[in-house]
């Protein structure tokens, strides 16, 4: 957790108002998220018929990604289970006076395991700086009332949900779904090689201040990251902090010397609470649990809510002051 000033006085402090300025714009955008021909497009539906796949009786349709996908992607947005996202893209197709051939509850679970998500990708050029951070999604156990009533035992399983996200517009440019035995630090790697762009700097919590991290992002492909990470109130300076301080070291002895707070303020760490809002974003909208059962479509569900969470990111966003 950041430092906080007045930590032991806040709660007596006005909570902070924003009014939006923008609202006639945001407004139509959340209008929009609603929209089928946002999510059902016309590029979806001449990609959608299936190719046939065997001349021998028996052999069944071969249906396009950009098919599965925009029924995986109906289901996680309107939140339905399989058999109804089939007989809702049934309806979609009859309602439109679409000869469209629906692929069956078991091939979208099927193909669900190997589908290729299109990857986001950003229209500016210039160096990104990402935040990244993690939040759990649960796939199994007892909800709070049963457990507050009936005094459940809890037997919760979660999945961990890794995130970077572009500071500047908010999208989610790489994300990994893990065990929840699966530490932050070690997902850095993988979730900056999902990352094509060239990246300058890279903010996390305490969590990620470790050496490995800082030195996965000294020899990045694109060049060295700049890691800003809060060190620990007992972090410990490198042997050759006096000779060659490294960048750990330089942020513990700038901590040391000026205090926690400045620190905050010249690294500007309080845009980290983006990524926060992103996870929160994400569990609001999509929702707080995985609905597959199989691991491998569990990945595929959260790539695909976070898919949605950009699309929807891009329709617009509040444009806030503080009133």
């Amino acid at each position: 957790m950041p430092y906080k000033h007045n930590q032991d006085r806040r709660h007596k402090f006005d909570k902070a108002r924003y009014k939006v300025k923008n609202w006639p714009e945001y407004d139509q955008a959340l209008k929009n998220r609603g929209s089928l021909t946002i999510w059902f497009t016309q590029e979806a539906i001449k990609a959608w018929q299936p190719e046939d796949l065997q001349k021998k009786r028996g052999g069944q349709p071969v249906y396009s990604d950009v098919a599965i996908e925009t029924g995986l992607t109906l289901r996680s947005l309107y939140k339905l289970g399989l058999r109804q996202t089939e007989g809702f893209l049934e309806s979609i197709s009859s309602l439109m006076g679409l000869e469209l051939s629906i692929p069956d509850h078991t091939t979208l679970s099927r193909r669900s395991k190997e589908l290729d998500i299109t990857k986001f990708k950003r229209e500016s050029g210039e160096p990104i700086h990402i935040l990244v951070d993690s939040t759990g999604l649960k796939i199994s156990g007892s909800g709070e009332w049963q457990e507050t009533k009936h005094g459940l035992q809890k037997r919760k399983h979660w999945r961990k949900l890794h995130l970077a996200i572009d500071e500047k517009t908010g999208n989610i440019l790489a994300s990994e779904l893990t065990t929840n035995k699966s530490d932050d630090p070690s997902q850095v790697p993988v979730l900056l090689n999902q990352i094509d762009e060239e990246i300058e700097s890279m903010m996390a919590d305490g969590a990620y201040d470790t050496q490995e991290v800082y030195n996965v992002l000294s020899t990045h492909k694109s060049g060295p990251i700049q890691g800003i990470m809060p060190p620990r109130k007992d972090a410990v300076l490198s042997d050759n902090a006096v000779a060659s301080p490294t960048a750990r070291d330089q942020n513990i002895l700038f901590i040391k010397e000026n205090g926690r707070l400045k620190w905050q303020k010249e690294t500007g760490y309080n845009r980290r609470s983006l990524v926060e809002t992103a996870m929160f974003r994400y569990k609001t909208i999509i929702g707080g649990q995985l609905r597959s059962r199989n691991f491998e479509n569990q990945k595929t569900e959260s790539r695909i809510g976070v898919a949605i969470l950009n699309k929807m990111t891009n329709l617009g966003m509040p444009i806030s002051v503080r009133a």
